[in-house]
């Protein structure tokens, strides 16, 4: 029996006090005792139930490349992992804000803070038109316009549990507030549509995680050619919230993975820790180690023995027009709703 299974009913009368909590403060904005702000353009939020990593970040980058593609003038409004960061000019970058940033290449501007109002209203003066609430499902205190709900199709429901007894925020019923739902890392989960139908009639779409390139950590924008990296052995970490979803990506794309480490979500490595991953990977006979695009905005500059690779990839959508449809159509719908 593990720690986990010992622990976890324990902890369950505290998971559902929280799911409490989180149905009340719910219920309080649905009421309007407590309100929603309001930014002078059209938010869309991405988010999801549970706690760890469900396609977010490719999400609101694919997102906010369909909207520069369009002429507009998106915004990305984030927290930022502990509340890092203060603006574009903050000194501490969190590692999605930095990823995002460079992938977007100056196609999108970024609010980074806690009070992402505020961070909007900022924007909005500068030409932002389009706003895009990272990890904004539980965000309430800001209107939006279309929710957009990531459900992982590995792990959907966090174990079942609401924290601490589990990784979900909030009870399942809170796919009742979604207005498109996306299952990510299947292309069909009939299973898990039949348990989301409960709850909402939201339409649903399908998500998976392409490799775009495989680069050198120590210089993010270089790539290595295929030929060079298939030939290769791994030793694979990372920091994600998903980190079994990361290793199924790997033996999907067809690396040969001979050992691997896993660490908090947004974990930043120090110098030791490098030393540590290097001495582990050259004893498991590994010719270089692997991480995501994410944690190489973590890696600490002490060299190692081995080349490190980073995998950037893609939100792939089985329906990408019919989707993007289906945002406009909610904001549509929630704008004239809001304008009654």
């Amino acid at each position: 029996m593990t720690l986990s299974s010992i622990a976890r009913p324990l902890l369950r009368p505290l998971g559902l006090l929280y799911g409490g909590v989180m149905l009340l403060r719910r219920e309080l904005y649905r009421s309007g005792v407590l309100r929603s702000r309001k930014l002078p353009g059209a938010v869309i939020s991405v988010g999801n139930l549970t706690v760890g990593g469900t396609g977010k970040t490719p999400m609101v980058l694919w997102i906010a490349e369909r909207l520069a593609a369009e002429g507009h003038r998106p915004a990305i409004l984030t927290r930022g992992y502990a509340g890092l960061g203060q603006s574009d000019s903050g000194e501490r970058t969190p590692d999605e804000v930095a990823l995002l940033r460079r992938r977007l290449d100056g196609r999108a501007q970024f609010g980074v803070g806690k009070d992402r109002y505020a961070a909007g209203v900022g924007l909005a003066r500068d030409g932002a038109d389009w706003f895009i609430l990272d990890d904004g499902f539980q965000h309430l205190a800001l209107l939006r316009d279309a929710d957009v709900v990531l459900l992982d199709a590995t792990d959907p429901f966090g174990g079942g549990g609401i924290l601490p007894a589990g990784r979900m925020r909030e009870p399942r019923s809170a796919l009742a507030r979604a207005d498109v739902v996306v299952i990510t890392r299947t292309s069909h989960a009939p299973a898990l549509e039949v348990v989301v139908r409960r709850f909402t009639q939201a339409p649903i779409f399908y998500a998976q995680a392409r490799l775009d390139a495989v680069l050198r950590a120590s210089a993010i924008a270089a790539a290595v050619p295929e030929s060079e990296w298939r030939k290769a052995k791994y030793f694979a970490f990372c920091g994600i919230g998903n980190p079994l979803a990361f290793f199924d990506d790997l033996r999907e794309w067809g690396f040969s993975v001979v050992g691997r480490r896993t660490f908090a979500d947004h974990h930043r490595y120090s110098p030791a820790e490098m030393q540590r991953l290097d001495a582990a990977a050259v004893a498991a006979g590994a010719d270089a180690l692997v991480c995501t695009e994410k944690d190489a905005f973590n890696l600490d500059s002490a060299t190692t023995a081995l080349p490190i690779y980073a995998c950037r990839i893609e939100l792939t959508l089985n329906d990408e027009d019919d989707f993007w449809g289906a945002v406009k159509a909610a904001i549509g719908r929630n704008q004239l709703r809001t304008q009654a």
